[in-house]
């Protein structure tokens, strides 16, 4: 019976193997594009709150 279907897994396996590595790979590079648009947004609002401290301020004089 091994003999029947050995072929078949032998076919399939790399097949499901680069699958899996595209997986976690592709996984890998969406979360570090979130991640890296999160730091984006916060580092855009704190030099925003920045900005908006310095024009805020009177001038010291």
């Amino acid at each position: 019976m091994w003999d029947a279907i050995y072929p078949y897994v032998a076919a399939l396996l790399p097949t499901i193997g680069l699958l899996v590595i595209a997986y976690v790979v592709f996984k890998t590079i969406f979360e570090a594009d979130r991640k890296e648009r999160i730091a984006q947004a916060q580092w855009e609002r704190e030099q925003e709150r920045a900005a908006s401290a310095d024009r805020n301020d009177p001038p010291s004089e």
